[in-house]
């Protein structure tokens, strides 16, 4: 389901065409429209972050390289991070050395003095970077111990994929493999938005949750394993 035909189904479920509203600005100096484009587009992005945060799917996950350098224990997140999924280094001959995730205590007790250097073990999530005595809103992490030498790091990392509402093409992995879910995700927010009826409500959610276990099955299930190991799947004969 592409966006142009998600959009016009929604209308279409909520029988709403959801005409543009004014509303006071958060200044409380003026006045600002919401376009009926702009509350369906809020519908179908929060459907999506509960979506991705429901279920883990491989299209969340992404895969940087960065460097370390010597004496410096800190290295800067992505921009679209949200969590670790694994944070290796890479020493000169090329081998992989994945890293312990823990917490910025154990790195500071562990490893005390930063001038102590060495190929990092561990990795902890440190807080927002800071330049220039500005704090942005991206995370860094810590190592320990300080790194004793320039190295390469591969990080893989959750994160979220470009909404449908933005693509350029109208399209996305959750769109074409399970519009389902996105779809009645999108009428759960809608209605609610409008106050809908309880029952409504509650039936639009039944197929929001069917909907899911089924993405769930994908993947958190059958993406995480194969015949070879698990053997084929059996529903036992009555």
């Amino acid at each position: 389901m592409n966006y142009s035909t998600l959009f016009e189904t929604i209308k279409g479920y909520l029988e709403n065409d959801f005409p543009a509203t004014a509303f006071t600005d958060s200044a409380g100096t003026g006045t600002a429209t919401l376009t009926s484009t702009e509350q369906i587009n809020t519908f179908i992005t929060q459907a999506e972050q509960r979506i991705y945060n429901s279920v883990q799917f491989p299209p969340l996950r992404k895969n940087v390289t960065g460097a370390v350098t010597n004496g410096n224990k800190y290295l800067s997140s992505p921009s679209d991070f949200l969590a670790v999924y694994s944070l290796a280094v890479i020493n000169a001959s090329g081998a992989y050395s994945y890293l312990l995730n823990k917490d910025v205590s154990f790195i500071r007790e562990s490893f005390p003095t930063p001038t102590a250097t060495g190929l990092p073990a561990y990795y902890a999530l440190f807080g927002p970077t800071v330049a220039n005595s500005t704090i942005s809103n991206e995370l860094s992490f810590i190592l320990g111990p300080t790194p004793d030498a320039t190295y390469t790091v591969e990080l893989h990392y959750y994160y979220y994929p470009e909404s449908i509402t933005t693509a350029s093409s109208g399209q996305t992995w959750l769109g074409d493999n399970f519009d389902s879910v996105l779809l009645y995700g999108s009428l759960v927010e809608g209605y609610t938005f409008m106050k809908g009826e309880t029952d409504l409500i509650s039936m639009y959610n039944g197929k929001y949750m069917e909907a899911m276990a089924m993405a769930k099955r994908l993947g958190d299930g059958m993406e995480r394993g194969d015949a070879y190991r698990d053997g084929q799947y059996r529903q036992k004969v009555t």
